[in-house]
């Protein structure tokens, strides 16, 4: 006795599955702007800072000391400037009636204009000077994890080179996923595409779940932000990123997940359980009931997975009844008796087969 399944086409999501690896979606190296003396680690080192957490204190005394005199410096070409023009002011009536030469009035006119130009450089100066002033605070340009410090506290730090680099913040949240498809599997993929035997959401519609090495599900689903229109020439691949949430820092950068892009539909799909399908010495093959309950041997070519079923890509028809209990005991022209099959087991999510079908937005 053996159980059969009537052969009933549908539209059948499909899932594809890639081996990812996490990245931070944004690294910055923490770089001292002025060269001075390291009097404060302000962080713990390691742990999430946010943005604007300060993080290092370089001795701002000998700053402080610079923006003062150039503030004094400041206040002097303003005085000479007060002078120039003062002294502008008596020259220009007297050049009017001849009283002094028109040298006279050109040097005095010239007087105010380099005490303008000086007044300005010195304004620069005092610039500078506060920046130089701010920059011994070192404040985190992003929230994310911080690494270690390079220096302890009294430490010369110097500005500019390899010598200046403190710490390093890394974002987390978004987190960045990266894996490859390899060129043959978007070869395939877009001759089914081409055949109708799959259709895809486009780029923009794609969602983007992660299984994490425990075998859990992540929460939050992404999208994917870049694929890149040229094939990897080492490895053979496209390279392709997917943005994923990561609010409760579960992510961190350099994890191995499992990659599954949903959204894909395979149109009047036919199914049969794998233990239906047998290999034979010309290829796979099922048995179905044929005329007066005999079994036929109808050979099959066979696609993706979709849990326990097989996608069938030629060989059946819709209504054809399939062999499933009891296939491999079977002969062709055996006479057949039929129970009714099993119930079915739940439908998996989808299939987890390899694939690129949506590269094209």
């Amino acid at each position: 006795m053996v159980s059969i399944v009537e052969v009933k086409p549908e539209n059948t999501p499909a899932t594809f599955e890639f081996t990812g690896k996490t990245a931070s979606s944004r690294q910055v190296e923490i770089n001292a702007r002025v060269e001075g003396y390291l009097d404060k680690i302000a962080y713990t080192e390691g742990s999430l800072v946010k943005q604007g957490q300060l993080l290092f204190q370089l001795d701002p005394k000998p700053f402080q000391a610079a923006l003062d005199n150039a503030k004094a410096v400041l206040a002097q070409q303003q005085a000479l400037l007060t002078r120039a023009q003062q002294t502008l002011a008596r020259v220009k009536p007297l050049a009017k009636q001849n009283a002094v030469s028109q040298q006279d009035l050109d040097n005095s006119i010239a007087n105010v204009l380099a005490s303008e130009a000086q007044v300005q450089a010195a304004k620069a100066n005092v610039e500078q000077a506060q920046l130089n002033l701010g920059y011994t605070t070192i404040r985190s340009p992003l929230t994310g994890l911080s690494s270690s410090s390079t220096y302890r506290e009294g430490a010369l730090i110097r500005s500019g080179g390899s010598g200046s680099q403190l710490t390093t913040v890394v974002q987390i949240d978004p987190m960045w996923v990266n894996f490859g498809v390899g060129e043959n599997e978007v070869l395939k993929i877009r001759a089914q595409q081409k055949s109708g035997q799959l259709k895809g959401p486009g780029l923009s519609n794609v969602e983007v779940e992660l299984v994490l090495a425990d075998g859990s599900s992540y929460p939050q689903k992404g999208q994917i932000t870049f694929v890149d229109p040229v094939i990897n020439a080492q490895t053979g691949t496209y390279n392709i990123r997917a943005v994923v949430p990561n609010p409760s820092n579960q992510l961190s950068p350099g994890q191995f997940v499992r990659v599954q892009l949903k959204g894909a539909v395979r149109p009047n799909a036919i199914m049969v359980p794998q233990v239906a399908v047998m290999q034979g010495p010309n290829g796979k093959f099922v048995f179905v009931v044929g005329p007066d309950n005999t079994a036929v041997a109808k050979p099959v070519q066979v696609g993706d997975w979709y849990g326990d079923q097989w996608i069938i890509n030629s060989g059946l028809e819709a209504g054809d009844r399939v062999v499933v209990d009891g296939a491999v005991r079977l002969q062709p022209g055996a006479s057949l008796q039929i129970k009714p099959a099993a119930a079915p087991a739940p439908e998996p999510e989808a299939a987890k087969v390899p694939s690129a079908t949506l590269l094209k937005p």
